[in-house]
């Protein structure tokens, strides 16, 4: 039997060879390999993706609810806080002290209620009065804001005032607020958190009771029950309502 010679197989083709042939085209020839898409290299494509990141993370934190601490964000099973920081934790004011005036906000601008008239601790001399700090976001303000709203109304004969200072918000917020609870008592709009840090608020929502003579006489940090409340608006000279049934 005779072999069979064994026939030369053709040569690869690599990027070398292609380049050394003078029959290609130039660009051929000296085209190199780069890793992309389209007209975009690797260095481009990481950096689109580094840009894309940055401005989804600073859309997420602008569209979080004003003053809403982030680290109160709900994991699944987490029960719903019942009081939301807004800043860092303080001593707020205490209970026999003379409660501040509201004062002006930045840049002198006065503290406005939803009429756009001035408010002042004058405003309420020789009554007793309710500052609640609140917000419209805030779940726990929402949750006692139709007893807030029930003691006020069984109160308001009596002289109750009741000043709910909202804090961080502009004034539309707080008025779409009112509206839809149906509020008649006083509500200040803080945009500039000028008043709540004069009271030393830390956290929402935040109670002071002050007696006719200006005194701080309790303080309470978190959501109030009917039955809270009334116990607490008794400390400030108001009788409690008589039911026929528990509130």
């Amino acid at each position: 039997m005779t072999s069979r010679a064994r026939e030369p197989q053709p040569a690869l083709q690599t990027e070398e060879s292609l380049a050394a042939r003078a029959d290609l085209p130039a660009p051929l020839a000296g085209r190199t390999r780069r890793i992309g898409i389209g007209p975009f290299s690797g260095r481009h494509l990481s950096l689109i993706a580094a840009v894309v990141g940055s401005a989804g993370l600073l859309l997420l934190a602008m569209t979080l609810p004003v003053g809403l601490d982030p680290a109160s964000s709900l994991a699944p099973g987490q029960a719903e806080p019942t009081f939301y920081r807004v800043a860092a934790e303080g001593q707020g004011l205490s209970v026999g002290q003379s409660a501040p005036d509201f004062g002006d906000g930045q840049d002198g601008a006065p503290f406005l209620d939803l009429d756009d008239k001035p408010i002042s601790m004058a405003d309420f001399k020789g009554r007793p009065l309710w500052v609640a700090f609140w917000a419209t976001w805030c779940p726990p303000c929402q949750q006692e804001t139709p007893d807030l709203r029930a003691t006020y109304e069984a109160h308001r004969n009596e002289g109750l005032q009741v000043l709910a200072v909202d804090v961080q918000e502009p004034p539309e917020a707080a008025r779409e607020y009112a509206r839809a609870y149906g509020l008649t008592y006083r509500i200040g709009v803080d945009a500039t958190a000028t008043v709540m840090k004069r009271y030393g608020v830390f956290g929402l929502p935040t109670h002071y009771f002050i007696d006719t003579d200006g005194i701080v006489r309790d303080r309470y940090f978190g959501p109030l029950t009917r039955d809270e409340m009334e116990r607490r608006v008794a400390l400030i000279g108001l009788k409690p309502p008589t039911w026929s049934d528990p509130p």
